[in-house]
């Protein structure tokens, strides 16, 4: 139900699985232990006052509320797609300096409250790993394909998105004061992914500190390859659930793409190919088919691609080949490309 994009499970996610072990367990024991929460209470008036600096710690790593363990633990899962698409160690650097970022912010959103509207916030945040899953929004908005999946109540639509803002705006409304932290997590999202004062330069992951990591930590969070979402060649052939899953896809794309043609049309200088994208769903064993395909292939010259864009994409641990086939059918879309060599 939250996995409207890429495959399921936690493969090559080991810090989305650390994330969302270590504190939901830690979070489970302190409700079993009520006199340990004092500890990780994210209370900005005791760290102003009496210097308690590893409040911001503490108080911002482990959640006190059950339901926002719940909430932002589907959120990561989510999100998991972004550890996949730029690797653990940048993954980790966004996360690191959101996680920094916003409580700078934070500080300053409590005082402008206090002296614009003598609102008293200091006390009263939301402990918890939040602001940077409120980060997380900003490269989710910006960078995953939005795909219309039905229609409700006439012109309102229903995307693979919209459970998961849904789960954001719930818990984003869970506290009195989350609000502070939500608009400081998507601010420190918003500066780190646009690149503002050059924060990605400043607060990143060290290589080696990612290497030490990667030796001592990965092996314990690592996942193995799911069996039944085995990577496959485009155009290969698949098992009978493989082949189920990428056609309801392929319909959902294609409504799509007759309801935002005209969108398409301005942004791109044209359709986007869904055919070649998707080549054998529908006719996966007619001969045929595949013989026609192979002469329009051979008449139509190959579309120009971006060397750029075809090496940002081997980075990424795709071979070039199917690097140039999903530029090539996505019209050099790099977002859509990226998202469909994820799902395939």
């Amino acid at each position: 139900m939250f996995c409207s994009t890429g495959s399921s499970g936690l493969y090559k996610a080991p810090l989305s699985k650390s994330l969302l072990l270590v504190p939901s367990s830690l979070s489970l024991l302190l409700a079993l232990l009520p006199h340990g929460q004092r500890f990780f209470l994210y209370d900005l008036q005791a760290v102003k006052d009496d210097f308690q600096i590893w409040r911001l710690i503490c108080g911002r790593i482990i959640c006190l509320d059950l339901k926002d363990t719940f909430c932002s633990s589907l959120l990561i899962y989510n999100f998991r797609i972004f550890e996949r698409r730029y690797g653990s160690r940048k993954f980790a650097s966004f996360l690191l300096g959101s996680w920094v970022l916003s409580a700078l912010i934070d500080f300053i959103l409590v005082e402008t409250a206090w002296y614009c509207f003598g609102i008293s916030a200091s006390r009263n945040l939301p402990s918890g790993f939040l602001a940077p899953v409120f980060a997380l929004f900003v490269p989710f908005y910006c960078s995953i394909p939005r795909v219309q999946v039905a229609h409700i109540l006439g012109p309102l639509s229903i995307t693979n998105k919209t459970l998961i803002y849904i789960l954001g705006l719930q818990l984003f409304t869970s506290g009195s004061y989350i609000w502070i932290v939500a608009i400081s997590g998507l601010i420190s999202g918003i500066c780190y992914n646009s690149k503002i004062l050059q924060v990605h330069q400043v607060l990143y992951i060290p290589r080696w500190m990612a290497k030490f990591f990667s030796w001592t930590l990965e092996p314990i969070f690592s996942s193995s390859e799911p069996t039944t979402e085995a990577r496959i060649g485009m155009g290969a052939t698949v098992d009978i659930q493989r082949q189920q899953r990428v056609e309801v896809l392929d319909r959902q794309l294609m409504l799509s793409q007759f309801t935002q043609a005209r969108r398409q049309r301005q942004q791109q200088g044209g359709m986007i190919n869904w055919n070649r994208l998707f080549p054998p769903l529908r006719q996966r064993q007619n001969v045929n088919y595949r013989d026609g395909q192979q002469s329009e292939q051979q008449a139509s010259p190959p579309l120009e691609v971006s060397e750029e864009q075809v090496a940002r994409l081997m980075e990424m641990g795709f071979s070039r080949g199917d690097a140039l086939e999903a530029l090539r059918a996505s019209n050099n879309d790099l977002n859509v490309a990226t998202n469909f060599l994820l799902q395939h």
